[in-house]
């Protein structure tokens, strides 16, 4: 974690952090107050059913998302971001002057309006807070930075949770509640005064006024990459997700579970608490990367316990006890821990998809493209607020409700990975490393950030190149034996990622050649190509000479190359000692250490392959 304790001590991180910090604490004292007021008091100022209400007031909030996000990318991407998230916080103090007039006259039509004017601010500081980030942070902190922003919301959601719902049961509860508001909306101002400068990418635009034609045209910018897009839409399937079990809590606890109003904040603080503990660990498992592994992980956790959450809800209620004394049934413990586990997994899902959007967008286009992300996220947290509530109205229980979600959300994953693989690629990798494997990499750095290089490394496994891939940042394109296509999961792996078949000249002279044409192709458009110099796996753990392949490489495109080891792969299941690889499981056990080593990169001119084969070998040592 340091460095994202080095980022929020940061002046270029650290005050958009507690800006957005305070005003995701705000968001959440008044609406959670507010609908836990309502929930508990429903009868003295509506005759609509509580969970109507609490899902009603979850539209209201998001429903300027789809309406303003459109402008608010514009003026991002034209203004200054540092000043707009002072303007932001400015509107936030007015807001909440508001909100205190609705609780004075008890109208639900002006807390109702107060709660639509909440969702107008965020609206307009949402494309700040993500499109400052790449202006602010290097790449390699762009995963803790996200982290952070996301965990922070999510302990601002928690302790917003906590202090709304004690405001709420506490006596002058909606002076308490204004005053307190109050109070966090101007600290928030005054934060926000000191996020520096953030140069805007286009001050030239000219603001287009009409909200549909620049909301299309902003989903136009994000459809530009088809990654991108398909993350912005699991991004919207998430918060769809995320809102409709926090829209429903109020209800669950009174009415499935029993409990009073400090029960409903004990779930809300432990669905918050797991999503910021997911959260901080992306940047830990991701190894400082835009690591796209941790999403189907992420995917595959929401979808079995929001399953087990449905099953694991009693099936009869309490009888109105508070938080201390629901813990005394089992069934509590169960509901909480899964509670906790699908936040943990949610904050996998989540973070590596924001980081990418911001990574692979237009750095032009960037604050409307994120804009783009809050239209759909209010588009479809607006769509599951009204399914929500037409199906709880139609007769459906809470628990079956959660269930419902569960599948669709399995359906979802599958949808998106199927026209992306390239998460599942990902997660293969990663499982990989995590599994069978721990891998210690060192002097990776020598790889360089951008343009055409080639890779060399021995060649001890049938997963060398997995290795690989999982511990470089850019992507990879492998020349590959085209014997090991045939395997079913490496034909997946190294066709999704772009591997370049290749038979030797006694076998396949026409293939040779294609493949030789390919990786020039690949070089003119500077990618990153590794090969195993070698030409096939070792047999005895030692090196094999190196084959003139690359000095073919090398005529056609001079690129540098860089020199890669791989250390304790000799002896694993999938490399050839004692046999065939393959044929003795566990022969090393799991999480067995393996290390990946680079040295700096060797000029076209001098990359003999003698001089290579001697680097990789003085690489690797002693340690096959």
């Amino acid at each position: 974690m340091s460095n994202q304790s080095g980022l929020l001590r940061a002046r270029r991180f650290a005050p958009l952090f507690v800006t957005q910090f305070l005003g995701a604490f705000n968001d959440n004292v008044l609406k959670n107050a507010m609908v836990v007021l309502l929930t508990f008091q429903a009868a003295s100022w509506t005759t609509m059913k509580p969970e109507l209400l609490a899902n009603l007031a979850a539209g209201i909030f998001i429903l300027p998302f789809f309406l303003f996000s459109a402008t608010s990318g514009q003026l991002a991407d034209k203004y200054d971001k540092a000043e707009l998230a002072r303007l932001s916080k400015l509107l936030e103090v007015a807001i909440v002057l508001i909100a205190g007039v609705g609780f004075f006259v008890q109208s639900l039509n002006v807390l109702f309006l107060s709660l639509f004017l909440m969702g107008a601010q965020s609206t307009l500081f949402g494309p700040v807070k993500y499109a400052i980030l790449p202006q602010h942070l290097k790449s390699e902190e762009l995963v803790g930075g996200n982290a952070l922003i996301e965990a922070g919301t999510f302990v601002a959601i928690l302790l917003g949770t906590l202090l709304g719902g004690l405001l709420a049961a506490s006596e002058a509860a909606t002076v308490w509640i204004t005053a307190v508001g109050l109070v966090v909306a101007v600290a928030g101002y005054l934060a926000s005064r000191a996020i520096p400068v953030a140069v805007p990418p286009a001050p030239t635009l000219a603001i287009n006024p009409n909200p549909l034609t620049e909301t299309w045209r902003n989903i136009g910018f994000a459809r530009e990459n088809q990654v991108v897009f398909l993350s912005i839409m699991g991004i919207s399937w998430f918060w769809l997700f995320g809102a409709l079990f926090l829209a429903q809590f109020p209800a669950y606890t009174k009415d499935v579970l029993g409990g009073s109003e400090t029960a409903v904040t004990l779930l809300l603080a432990t669905f918050t608490f797991g999503i910021g503990v997911g959260s901080l660990l992306c940047e830990k498992l991701s190894a400082k990367r835009v690591e796209l592994g941790l999403v189907p992980l992420g995917s595959i956790g929401l979808t079995v316990f929001a399953l087990d959450l449905a099953f694991a809800s009693p099936a009869t209620p309490a009888a109105g006890i508070g938080a201390i004394a629901l813990l005394q049934f089992a069934s509590t413990w169960r509901v909480l821990a899964d509670l906790v586990l699908i936040g943990i997994f949610g904050g996998f899902f989540i973070v590596p998809l924001y980081a990418l959007v911001q990574q692979r967008s237009n750095p032009e286009h960037c604050a409307r493209v994120i804009a783009a992300n809050n239209i759909l996220n209010a588009l479809f947290m607006v769509v599951g607020a009204l399914a929500a509530a037409g199906m709880l109205a139609a007769g459906l229980s809470i628990p079956m409700l959660f269930a419902v979600a569960a599948v669709c959300n399995a359906a979802v994953a599958l949808f998106i990975y199927g026209l992306v693989p390239e998460f599942l690629l990902r997660f293969i990798i990663w499982m990989l490393i995590h599994t069978v494997y721990r891998l210690r990499i060192q002097d990776l750095d020598h790889v360089p950030e951008g343009g055409p290089a080639v890779i060399v490394c021995n060649h001890v496994s049938f997963v060398d190149a997995l290795v690989i891939m999982a511990a470089c940042k850019r992507p990879i394109r492998f020349v590959m034996d085209h014997h090991i296509f045939r395997w079913p999961l490496l034909n997946f792996v190294f066709r999704t990622s772009k591997a370049i078949p290749i038979a030797s000249a006694k076998e396949d002279p026409a293939m040779m050649d294609r493949a030789f044409e390919e990786v020039g192709k690949a070089l003119d458009a500077g990618d990153l190509v590794g090969i195993f110099p070698e030409g096939k796996i070792t047999a005895d753990g030692n090196i094999n000479p190196f084959r003139p392949g690359i000095t073919r490489i090398l005529a056609r495109n001079p690129v540098p190359v860089v020199p890669m080891a791989l250390r304790g792969l000799w002896g694993s299941f999938f490399s050839r000692k004692d046999g065939p690889a393959m044929t003795k499981p566990f022969r090393r056990g799991l999480f067995s250490k393996i290390e990946l080593v680079g040295s700096a990169a060797v000029p076209a001119a001098a990359a003999l392959p003698e001089r290579l084969q001697a680097d990789v070998t003085a690489l690797r040592g002693d340690w096959a």
